[in-house]
């Protein structure tokens, strides 16, 4: 068996979630000693695994179904999380849901992050009746793990001072991720110290993103993109993971959260039920007010520690066990091909 692992675009996109999705995947099917290339030029593979839907994506996927290949999409979008984007994503979004559909149709199975896209997926005219499996982006566990020495190095980084309660975001320049509610907290909460990781062009944000991302504020930093290894250092640093996103479909960084033990306040929204129960592994609020009563009494000791209980949750994500339950996938692809 001999899989072409394919993203088009990969140095763009790497910055992003779907980026380390799939260096993820590369791991995981390193783990699993699964033969795979990357080169799209390759045609002695069995499987096609393809994760973008951009137009070389889609021919790339025409033509390895002229040839019989079997073809496994990765469905790591939809029109819920694309609307809240850049700007135009609500004038598009209709017009994103009709090409991704396109590109989706054409796999012989497909893979989402959750059961919750999976369910939005199969809402879709044209998937109704697609096989759809519901797989984790995963993390590698044993990278993301609790370090009590980080803070000193993360302190001095970024200037901060031994009592600095320091709250943490992560996520590209756009609404869905929350970053205006981040910016009006350390508005509201002058007495902490917020800092977001992570960029995208200002260019592509709308407005309120652009005056957030613009905005100055003694209590308040942009730390633009960092790798892997400095955001678990901020993780393990911080006071508090606060994660404001409107939609997901899925949200590496939380499971990241869970696996440094940092304690996590997210917005309670329908992507995160039957996972993530609030006041259980994590807490959850509905809206900003919500969110600066629940960051106050946190950090006031009022709350719980149930950062043990969010471990559970990651190691249920562990690269390790997705890239099995990647290979069951791959074997029942090609079983049925026979």
């Amino acid at each position: 068996m001999k899989v072409l692992l394919y993203a088009e675009g990969l140095k763009t996109i790497g910055k992003s979630g779907l980026g380390k999705a799939i260096k993820h995947q590369m791991k995981a099917l390193d783990d699993e000693k699964i033969e795979y290339t990357t080169d799209p030029k390759c045609l002695d593979y069995d499987i096609l695994h393809i994760n973008t839907y951009f137009a070389k994506s889609y021919f790339l996927a025409k033509k390895a179904k002229k040839m019989g290949k079997k073809i496994v999409y990765h469905a790591h979008s939809t029109e819920e999380d694309y609307k809240d984007g850049f700007i135009m994503g609500h004038a598009t979004s209709k017009l994103f849901k009709w090409w991704i559909t396109k590109c989706y149709s054409l796999g012989d199975v497909l893979i989402t992050p959750t059961e919750y896209s999976k369910n939005i997926l199969q809402g879709y005219k044209g998937l109704e009746n697609k096989k759809i499996y519901a797989i984790s982006n995963g993390i590698e566990l044993s990278l993301f793990k609790k370090d009590k020495d980080a803070r000193k190095k993360f302190l001095k980084r970024y200037k901060y001072k031994d009592g600095d309660k320091i709250i943490i975001g992560i996520g590209l320049y756009i609404r869905r991720k929350g970053i205006v509610d981040f910016v009006e907290l350390a508005k509201r909460m002058p007495e902490y110290k917020f800092i977001w990781f992570g960029e995208s062009p200002l260019k592509f944000s709308t407005k309120d993103v652009k005056k957030a991302v613009n905005t100055k504020l003694p209590n308040l930093k942009f730390a633009g993109y960092v790798d892997q290894k400095l955001i678990k250092e901020a993780m393990c640093s911080c006071d508090l993971y606060l994660f404001p996103t409107l939609e997901e479909t899925e949200g590496i960084p939380i499971i990241e959260a869970c696996a440094c033990e940092t304690p996590a306040i997210i917005r309670d929204i329908p992507i995160f039920d039957n996972w993530l129960t609030d006041s259980v592994n994590v807490y959850k609020a509905k809206d900003i007010d919500e969110f600066e009563e629940k960051i106050k009494k946190y950090l006031n000791g009022e709350l719980k520690d149930v950062t043990k209980n969010g471990l559970l949750v990651a190691k249920e994500r562990d690269i390790k066990k997705i890239g099995k339950e990647l290979k069951r996938v791959y074997k029942d692809v090609l079983k049925n091909s026979k």
